[in-house]
């Protein structure tokens, strides 16, 4: 199986590898790959409850996990916005499905983008990256017939690093390809 084998890269050779290039006496302090969050903002969801329906089932297609409506917390007249309303959809992966899934989107997903010519190097201070998708289309698991509008998403990698040249060697190390670095 391909999750097991993205786990196993990361034991025999990421790991020791980090673990030498910033000098750590334990095995404990080397950076890991907590969770990936996938999150897609819905603001037209205020007029059409359908959306959030349909961008729930494009996300659970794309991770293999059920994606749940993220909800409102307080009323915004400008917007139409009433409490506990639907704005958005979310999913959190970990263990070996948020492997098989940073494998599928390093190796397939990301190579579709047009004109691509990596992503940018800007982290959180903390050794997270958040990854800003702009068309959902570029998963092969959604089917291009059935799309009636173009949606973006956030893929935010939570590390255990403690600064952002831990986080941007553990995020290489796995083959997300980075313009500059």
């Amino acid at each position: 199986m391909n999750t097991a084998q993205l786990k196993k890269v990361y034991k025999e050779t990421i790991a020791p590898a980090l673990q030498k290039q910033f000098g750590y006496s334990s095995t404990m302090q080397t950076p890991v790959l907590k969770k990936i969050v996938i999150n897609q903002g819905l603001g037209d969801a205020t007029q059409d409850k359908k959306i959030v329906d349909v961008a729930i089932n494009e996300i659970s297609a794309i991770t293999g996990q059920k994606a749940v409506a993220t909800f409102s917390k307080k009323d915004i007249a400008n917007f139409k916005l009433r409490k506990k309303m639907p704005i958005g959809v979310m999913v959190t992966l970990r263990g070996e499905r948020m492997y098989e899934f940073l494998e599928r989107l390093v190796r397939v997903s990301l190579p579709r983008i047009r004109d691509f010519k990596g992503i940018a190097t800007k982290f959180d201070g903390r050794g997270n990256y958040t990854l800003g998708i702009t068309e959902q289309i570029i998963f092969p698991e959604i089917n291009l017939d059935e799309i009636d509008r173009i949606q973006g998403m956030n893929i935010t990698f939570v590390t255990s690093a403690t600064t952002d040249e831990e986080g941007l060697a553990l995020l290489k190390a796995f083959g997300l390809p980075f313009k500059n670095a």
